[in-house]
C-alpha cells in the first residue's frame, strides 16, 4: 500500500463540521474496503489560521483515494502520494 495525502481548503468549517467529514472519510474507506478496494484513513492535519486540511489514507493507487473522498462528498484540491515518516522511538 501506498500513503496519500489529501490536500482541502475548507473556509469557514466549524469543528462539528470538521468531525463530520472525518466521520464521512472513515465510513467511505470502509465501504472501498468492504466492496473490494482496499483504503484506510491514517488521521487528518488542520490548519485553523488558513483553513486547510491534510488527510492521509493508504490505498493502492490515487484513484482509489479521489473515489473514497467522492463518496463522502468530501471537496480536495490534490491527492499525492507521500511519504509518511513515524517517530521511529515511538
Amino acid at each position: 500500500m501506498t500513503t496519500y495525502a489529501v490536500q482541502r481548503n475548507l473556509s469557514g468549517i466549524s469543528m462539528e463540521q470538521l468531525a463530520a467529514a472525518q466521520a464521512a472519510a472513515i465510513e467511505a474507506s470502509r465501504r472501498a474496503t468492504e466492496s473490494g478496494t482496499p483504503v484506510t484513513y491514517l488521521r487528518s492535519n488542520f490548519y485553523p489560521a488558513d483553513q486547510r486540511c491534510t488527510c492521509l489514507f493508504d490505498a493502492q493507487d490515487r484513484e482509489a483515494v479521489e473515489g473514497v473522498n467522492r463518496a463522502a462528498s468530501l471537496p480536495f484540491d490534490k491527492v499525492e502520494e507521500v511519504l509518511d515518516l513515524p517517530n521511529p522511538g515511538s
